[in-house]
């Protein structure tokens, strides 16, 4: 189930168990172009990236109205259809 209601708000299973509030996404990249690569990067550098991809292949990098990014194994067309 890719949502689960938890005390009035909506969460979205972004893989492998980990989750994340639907209201605090503020958007759903791709992370092939150089823009989001230095995005993704300096977010590294700054200590303000979560990397839930289990080691495998980034598909999308979600933005956070926190300044947090996230980085998911799942195609931005899933996380779009699971929120």
């Amino acid at each position: 189930m890719p949502e689960k209601e938890r005390k009035g708000s909506k969460v979205v299973n972004l893989g492998f168990d980990n989750l994340v509030f639907r209201e605090r996404i503020v958007a759903i990249i791709s992370p092939d172009s150089a823009p989001v690569k230095r995005l993704v990067s300096e977010s590294r550098r700054r200590g303000r990236l979560i990397d839930v991809t289990n080691g495998r292949k980034t598909r999308a990098v979600i933005v956070t109205d926190s300044d947090f990014i996230i980085l998911s194994s799942i195609q931005p067309e899933s996380l779009k259809g699971r929120l």
